[in-house]
């Protein structure tokens, strides 16, 4: 190892100036972390098990505000149908969620994130619902500080009372240690574990009677919604977890070479369940392109760093954050990107990662039976499905048609046949799936922004070409075949963003984004 990097610098992607050095067996909060782990886990069930009787006063405070959004709705919005009565009922259920306070606005972030998932007029609204929570006042956040750290004037030469930012679930404020170091603190809200609690259950006592019953949660299956939102916001209410994410993200893209990503160093010390100090990045915003050009940084490459290093760890260690957005990524002055907020980290079982693998490298070689059982054994289609009449019910077995060369009515109906045969065999997205797929839609918006020249279908191929000749033997090891069966198809690849034309060799995002345009005017036109 470079004598001049820190010690633990071989342990994780960290920055090689180092505030303190991390030795994982000497740190006291990760005693009995695993433990906790599982025990947050195995809470789940009774949460969002469907009760006799769920807490009646915030049961009648939720309908009503419920019932203020849909009955106006149904009068209203609901006759005019498609679009208009999806964004009616989007915009009317988005003030319900920012009366009723941060859990449901937790839930709307969630949501926001979630393009391709869930119906775009859902997204646009539950966007707003994303600086929607006001900051607890500095007294509070003392208050919380001294019940877990103790005398702050010990711990801190300064602690500024203006928070960076304030989310659901907790705030987070700069500081500097009494030993010189610059750090951020994280601070729990004082009361949002009982909050919480309370919500998810009312939360599951209401989820069953929504399944079918307005347009928005068609394609979400609410109870299942209740249940992903569950396992996302119980890990999120204890920051040694969240420390523990930081240290295993970090490891992962050490171990892969992967060190595009940056992670912030927790505090060997100074981590309890509702307050997380961290090693303090500055750099850039994520969307500030102007600046970062002026600066120099290639943008594209972040891009591709981006890409390649949320792919590898997926892949190969089945382990990924799990809520990436704008304001959870820094582009660091040195053009790495500074990961943020770990809280949502999606972590695959070995029998889910041996899945995911199929599904990927599957998707890679054109093989659409192999993506039908990987998606089975995910969990997104029942384990008893038969997955040949899937395929011809989905049409599978028909030659692939550009979307694009489809009129109004045609397109509409697909959409609606293949939503509808899906439903009709109990298919659900679950966990690891919904979480994949949202940080995907956050990678193609970043696209979008840094590098809306790139070609897309060279990038793509140039990763799977990456990961099967870097990682082959690994991937086939796991996957049980051997390594010359793993197949790259180029035909495959175009036919993920619905190009069937043999001519097209190279596609950029604006020009994705024109076929997308065409899409989008074509279905609003029926």
């Amino acid at each position: 190892m470079n004598m001049d990097l820190p010690a633990d610098w071989e342990l994780g992607s960290f920055t090689e100036r180092a505030p303190w050095v991390l030795a994982p067996e000497q740190l006291p909060w990760r005693r009995g972390i695993d433990v906790l782990r599982l025990a947050t886990l195995r809470q789940i069930p009774a949460l969002t098990t469907r009760r006799a009787i769920p807490p009646i006063g915030r049961l009648v405070v939720v309908v009503g505000h419920l019932l203020r959004a849909l009955v106006p709705w149904a009068l209203r919005d609901r006759r005019h149908g498609g679009s208009v009565s999806r964004a009616g009922l989007s915009r009317r259920l988005r003030v319900a969620v920012e009366r009723l306070g941060p859990t449901y606005i937790k839930l709307a972030q969630i949501v926001s994130s979630g393009e391709g998932i869930v119906p775009a007029e859902l997204v646009e609204e539950m966007k707003k619902c994303r600086d929607q929570v006001p900051a607890e006042t500095f007294e509070t956040v003392r208050s919380v500080l001294v019940a877990e750290l103790g005398d702050l004037d010990s711990v801190f030469s300064s602690l500024d009372p203006t928070p960076l930012a304030a989310a659901s679930i907790a705030q987070v404020h700069r500081a500097t240690l009494r030993s010189g170091e610059d750090v951020v603190v994280k601070v729990q809200r004082p009361t949002i574990r009982t909050q919480v609690q309370r919500d998810l259950r009312v939360m599951a006592w209401i989820a069953p009677m929504l399944v079918g019953r307005i347009p928005v949660t068609a394609l979400a299956n609410p109870p299942a919604l209740v249940e992903l939102f569950a396992e996302t916001i119980s890990e999120e209410l204890d920051f040694r977890l969240e420390a523990q994410n930081m240290l295993d993200l970090a490891a992962v893209f050490a171990a892969v070479g992967e060190r595009g990503y940056v992670v912030p160093r927790p505090h060997p010390s100074l981590v309890t369940r509702r307050a997380l100090v961290m090693e303090r990045f500055e750099g850039f915003a994520f969307d500030d392109v102007a600046l970062m050009h002026a600066e120099g940084i290639d943008t594209e490459e972040v891009v591709r760093v981006g890409m390649r290093g949320f792919t590898v760890g997926c892949m190969i260690h089945g382990i990924f954050h799990g809520d990436l957005h704008g304001g959870n990524l820094l582009v660091l002055a040195d053009g790495r990107i500074g990961l943020l907020d770990f809280g949502i980290t999606a972590r695959m079982s070995p029998i889910q990662r041996s899945a995911f693998l199929k599904l990927m490298m599957t998707g890679a070689a054109g093989d659409v039976r192999g993506q039908l059982e990987a998606f089975r054994d995910l969990g997104a289609l029942p384990t008893d499905t038969d997955l040949e009449q899937v395929y011809v019910d989905l049409g599978l077995d028909q030659a692939p048609v550009d979307p694009t060369t489809m009129d109004p009515d045609q397109l509409v109906s697909e959409i609606q046949h293949v939503i509808k045969a899906l439903l009709g065999y109990g298919a659900r997205l679950p966990k690891i799936l919904m979480l994949y797929v949202k940080n995907l839609m956050f990678l193609d918006g970043a696209i979008a922004r840094l590098a809306p020249n790139l070609d897309i279908l060279g990038e793509f191929a140039n990763l799977s070409l990456h990961m099967a000749t870097a990682y082959g033997d690994h991937i086939a090891a796991d996957m049980g075949v051997d390594a010359g069966d793993i197949q790259v198809s180029p035909e495959a690849i175009k036919a993920t963003f619905g190009i069937v034309d043999p001519d097209v060799t190279q596609v950029t995002y604006a020009d994705l984004q024109a076929r997308r345009e065409v899409i989008r005017r074509r279905i609003k036109r029926q």
